[in-house]
């Protein structure tokens, strides 16, 4: 396992270079950028074919500079300076943990005083050349696909909070004990959650910049998959804990032509030091479970790829607004639901059954899925804008 980056190069290189990126971080931006990638192409397409029009909007130019107008980027820019010269002057202790010094209150005043200045001082110059006689108000056409990168940002910001807050609930008894710490960490993160709060987001957002939310969901959906793919992947190289359960079974024969790793591993060097230590290793990764799990993450990664497949090719068949997006329920209600069998989660005691919150929330998408094919393929007629 790769806990972080460098330890992929000096596994592969041999050569140690201390890079503090997580590798379950990275596998999780690379998963937003390829979605966000995917859902410009859609919005490309739709615009293209007429299901959607750019949006016109007003906007007053040639203003002369307020102070208003740089007090956000004042603020963002003190705190991007802040953080940049403390990691710059302490790398040793932000390379050692990152997550921590990144939340912490730690870093450089004069750095992002500096950094503050640098970028209000460009702002200012570039509102002066700007400037007219005689502000006047001009007319904008956006393109829906321009959103993209707007669309990212609140995605990435709601999953996160999405992911956290269900995380907590699942676990009540961890963010009983250090709220904070639950709040405020990088680990413990539920799909879910996150799925459902950047939805709602972005369908909120879509509709806000003349994306109707149906039509915005069927685009969405191919991404949807092949980011959760990606960010599985991430998951299994850094032995994040979203393993299996405990399988000691032989391989099948049927499957003796895959690797053993793929039907049972161990998880050497995982991110959480969960297991036995490693005879002579060193340093700050040195754990290997003791018994081999199911691989889920891999499992999860090569149906959602699949799954991906399937949506990006019938994608243009499907000329009612919806209904791909009700398929892409289906499928991941599906694949979640059965992979909880054999995954290691905390479950629920409910009418004498241990059901997990994945289980119950797989199961209610599921039938939305269903009610949704059966709605618009009754409907059978493409839904106005």
């Amino acid at each position: 396992m790769y806990p972080r980056v460098s330890d992929f190069i000096k596994d592969i290189f041999g050569v140690d270079i201390p890079i503090p990126i997580q590798s379950y971080g990275l596998f999780v931006a690379l998963a937003f950028v390829v979605g966000g990638y995917f859902i410009m192409l859609e919005l490309k397409r739709k615009t293209k074919e007429g299901i959607l029009l750019p949006q016109k909007k007003k906007v007053l130019v040639g203003e002369a500079p307020k102070v208003k107008d740089f007090i956000y980027t004042g603020i963002i820019s003190f705190i991007i300076g802040f953080k940049f010269f403390g990691i710059v002057f302490n790398y040793a202790h932000f390379y050692d943990d990152p997550q921590t010094y990144i939340l912490s209150a730690q870093g450089s005043i004069i750095g992002g005083l500096l950094v503050a200045a640098l970028f209000i001082y460009l702002g200012y110059r570039d509102k002066m050349k700007q400037k007219l006689a005689q502000p006047k108000w001009v007319e904008e056409e956006i393109q829906p696909y321009k959103l993209t990168g707007n669309i990212i940002l609140y995605g990435v910001i709601a999953s996160i909070i999405g992911a956290k807050i269900f995380h907590n609930l699942e676990n009540l008894d961890e963010f009983m004990r250090d709220p904070v710490e639950a709040i405020f960490s990088f680990s413990g993160l539920t799909f879910y959650g996150g799925l459902i709060v950047c939805t709602i987001t972005l369908l909120w957002y879509g509709k806000k910049n003349g994306i109707p939310p149906l039509v915005f969901a069927d685009a969405a959906a191919p991404a949807v998959m092949l980011g959760y793919a990606i960010g599985r992947i991430g998951c299994h190289v850094s032995g994040d804990g979203d393993w299996g359960i405990v399988n000691t079974m032989p391989m099948p024969q049927w499957l003796s032509f895959l690797p053993d790793w793929l039907w049972a591993y161990d998880y050497p060097h995982n991110v959480l030091n969960e297991g036995i230590h490693i005879e002579g290793c060193m340093g700050k990764y040195c754990s290997v479970l003791e018994n081999p799990v199911f691989p889920t993450p891999l499992y999860e990664t090569l149906t959602c790829i699949l799954f991906f497949l399937v949506l990006w090719a019938i994608r243009k068949r499907i000329k009612t607004h919806g209904l791909l997006f009700s398929i892409y329920l289906m499928l991941n209600g599906t694949e979640r639901f059965f992979v909880e069998k054999i995954r290691v989660n905390e479950v629920y005691h409910i009418f004498g059954r241990n059901i997990t919150q994945a289980e119950i929330i797989s199961v209610i998408l599921f039938l939305i899925g269903t009610s949704g094919v059966i709605y618009f393929t009754r409907k059978a007629q493409p839904l106005k804008r």
